[in-house]
């Protein structure tokens, strides 16, 4: 799996900020923004996510490249719908040689063997399938979600924030986990105090989301189901 963050807001957090004192200022644009520096622009930014005043966060946004993670792991990627992505196609191009990603219960059950004859085969009946004059549209057909693909995907920051908390929960499938943390490293490193907040909610807020299906990881948690009430 590789990701690579290739473009983002110039100055996210400065924009970010400049959009927070907008709100408040009865000066231009440009001297709001001109006179932000690095720690005023970071308290603005705490201060909303403190609040969850998060609408300025849509101001900043990044567009990651994706490579090396499986069509199961894409379909799931885009369900997320405040983003946008370009993917690539399976209609119009031949997946010759096609790698797969293997899921680690794999290797720890010992089935590797049998995975990999299986991927083998699915190359092989590919092949043939368009060597008797199928159209690659049609011969997808018999493609594994195993499959890897390629994508772009762009998000602005608040929407990256609902992504982290939802796919790095310890219950989020482990390759769109891994995804996740990838592109927050990213993230992180041309803006760390917007996301500074990132992550699951029994991390970042003390309780946990899922209620019931809870992990338990966190001890003593509080749950966003509240039995006693019902």
């Amino acid at each position: 799996m590789r990701v690579e963050l290739v473009s983002h807001t110039e100055d996210p957090e400065r924009t970010v900020a400049t959009a927070i004192q907008l709100c408040y200022s009865a000066s231009e644009i440009g001297q709001v923004r001109e006179a932000l520096d690095d720690a005023e622009s970071a308290r603005l930014i705490r201060k909303v996510l403190k609040l969850g005043h998060l609408s300025v966060l849509e101001h900043a946004s990044f567009t990651f490249a994706v490579e090396g993670i499986s069509r199961a792991c894409s379909h799931q990627l885009v369900r997320h719908r405040m983003a946008s992505f370009s993917q690539q196609s399976q209609r119009h191009v031949k997946m010759r040689d096609f790698e797969y990603a293997t899921p680690p219960s794999v290797r720890k059950e010992n089935a590797a063997g049998r995975f990999n004859e299986v991927m083998k085969s699915l190359q092989e009946s590919y092949d043939a399938l368009l060597a008797a004059g199928l159209p690659a549209e049609d011969a997808r057909y018999i493609l594994p979600n195993a499959a890897e693909t390629k994508l772009l995907m762009t998000a602005n920051a608040r929407s990256l924030l609902n992504f982290f908390e939802l796919r790095l929960c310890a219950r989020a499938q482990w390759e769109i986990r891994e995804l996740a943390g990838l592109m927050l490293e990213k993230v992180k490193a041309v803006a760390p105090n917007i996301f500074s907040v990132a992550g699951p909610t029994c991390e970042t807020k003390g309780y946990c989301s899922e209620g019931e299906m809870s992990c338990g990881r966190a001890s003593p948690m509080k749950f966003a189901v509240d039995k006693e009430a019902e």
